[in-house]
């Protein structure tokens, strides 16, 4: 196992000599999830074992943080814990992930530059946000809109109907 996180992986080589990475990275690396970020303090705990399964390089492990979100109604913190199970199965193209086992989501590596390892952990920060995060209460209390608002809606050419009908009497 490494002692610190190296900053870049190369996931067939690790595979092939079954490395772990075990360590903490800063929120303050990951800009993609920044604007869903209330506050960006605190640390992302890795862990990662890069091995083989049959002919497929994998990696799996663990991505743990407690991510502090800004609710899109209220506009407030709203404690987000995440802990994820990592199972990513390393392919080179498009069709060879259609051949990867279903247990394993693909990671896409040609062989060439090695992947930077805070980029891997936020991609699967990235899918472990929800789209519009909201407290349980604020979705309760959002207004429905007018498509879900049950009753007569309002034509939105009444006024130029009023019009006709007034140019149409003035004739």
């Amino acid at each position: 196992m490494l002692s610190r996180l190296p900053e870049f992986v190369d996931p067939l080589r690790f595979a092939d000599k079954c490395r772990r990475v075990a360590g903490e990275l800063s929120l303050t690396l990951f800009d993609r999830i920044e604007e869903s970020l209330f506050e960006r303090a605190g640390n992302v705990r890795v862990a990662l074992d890069f091995g083989k399964d049959g002919r497929w390089s994998v990696v799996t492990g663990t991505v743990e943080t407690d991510l502090v979100l800004r609710c899109q109604l209220c506009l407030d913190r709203l404690p987000w814990p995440v802990r994820l199970r990592v199972a990513l199965g390393v392919v080179a193209s498009l069709e060879e992930a259609d051949h990867l086992p279903a247990s394993y989501e693909p990671l896409l590596f040609d062989g060439g530059a090695p992947i930077r390892l805070s980029d891997l952990v936020q991609d699967e920060l990235v899918l472990a946000i929800p789209l519009i995060p909201q407290h349980a209460a604020c979705g309760d209390a959002a207004p429905l809109g007018p498509r879900a608002e049950k009753g007569k809606r309002e034509n939105p050419f009444a006024v130029l109907e009023q019009l006709k009908n007034n140019d149409s009497k003035s004739s």
